[in-house]
């Protein structure tokens, strides 16, 4: 079993940490230590409210005591660059012989000196945004899949796109479905060890990449649920958004918001959760229709009786299964999706 050290120097929170965070949600036995300075003496759980007594440390020499086989980038900065103080953990990692792991845009593979370091000591250095070569042209293949698909889309970044995915992929396969998991940035590949990194595609190829991937699956399978990326409303990430939404042609879609968010990262008011989710459908319409099956919410910041009025309040407007599945469980939302399912076929 590998042993996790996660590297989030000054990121280590339930937002920057992303890539992280998940390894502790859904893989906490194989986490040994968090590297960050700001919170090093505090536990997993004092920092996100889960994760135990994993420990956070002050650098990679304090975490060696752990006994650490892989060191993983745990966070996902704007442009997907290492800085100096990363670079200096990573070699103190690889010189203890860590495999290094990592889903920056800026690849391990190129940096020669962390190369010529790995090799030396016998060590993998895993890139998870590496772009497919070659990359795949669109065919228009949806048009005879044998499953539908459903996307989960959001109001913004990081508001619970990959966790809503995996959650309800794993719960839906405890209810004997045959679903699968399609992961589209880091930490969905990273969990599910398949997937394709659709913002390391060239643009022209984004719908391509993932319509050759959805044609991998078996046609026996009940439902693909593809994880999204982004938001067609923010300037920084719409592109990739957007490439996924017509590579995916979703027969099915998830909104996923964060209570009370007023501005998205790039400091854009967020549109109301109706005009988003028509624009999705009118992006959709001259091409198939679609429809949204429910609606998750990341209410962490909300105490237990304001998020059940919150997940009240949006339930009765949309007339949707509403939810946060990580703390209140997939409720009528898996219920939605059963339906949905048996319908289409």
């Amino acid at each position: 079993m590998p042993r996790y050290a996660i590297l989030a120097h000054e990121s280590f929170d339930y937002i920057l940490s992303k890539t992280g965070n998940m390894l502790i949600r859904y893989k906490p036995n194989e986490v040994c230590a968090v590297i960050d300075r700001n919170h090093h003496g505090k536990t997993a759980e004092d920092v996100l409210g889960w994760g135990g007594s994993i420990p956070c440390v002050l650098n990679f020499d304090q975490a060696k005591q752990y006994a650490p086989t892989h060191l993983v980038i745990g966070n996902a900065p704007q442009g997907g660059g290492l800085d100096n103080k990363s670079l200096i953990e990573i070699e103190k990692a690889i010189d203890y012989g860590c495999d290094i792991i990592s889903g920056m845009h800026s690849l391990l593979k190129n940096d020669h000196h962390l190369v010529h370091k790995a090799k030396k000591n016998n060590v993998s250095l895993i890139d998870l945004r590496n772009p497919p070569n070659p990359p795949h042209f669109p065919k228009g293949s949806w048009k005879e899949r044998k499953f539908p698909v459903l996307l989960v889309v959001g109001s913004d970044c990081d508001t619970g796109k990959m966790t809503t995915a995996w959650e309800l992929c794993k719960e839906l396969n405890k209810r004997k479905w045959n679903v699968e998991f399609l992961g589209t940035g880091q930490t969905g590949i990273l969990l599910s060890g398949n997937g394709v990194p659709i913002d390391a595609v060239v643009s022209d190829f984004m719908a391509g990449e993932i319509e050759h991937h959805l044609d991998k699956f078996s046609n026996d399978t009940d439902l693909v649920i593809v994880e999204g990326q982004g938001a067609l409303n923010n300037m920084f990430y719409s592109g990739v958004t957007l490439g996924l939404l017509h590579g995916c042609m979703p027969d099915f879609l998830i909104m996923t918001h964060e209570p009370y968010r007023e501005l998205d990262v790039s400091d854009y008011p967020i549109p109301s959760l109706e005009e988003l989710m028509a624009l999705h459908l009118n992006l959709l319409k001259p091409f198939k229709d679609s429809t949204f099956v429910g609606i998750n919410l990341l209410t962490l910041k909300l105490n237990h009786n304001e998020a059940n009025k919150y997940i009240q309040n949006v339930n009765d407007e949309f007339v949707l299964p509403t939810t946060d599945v990580v703390r209140f469980g997939s409720k009528g939302l898996i219920r939605s999706i059963e339906t949905a399912i048996q319908t289409w076929k």
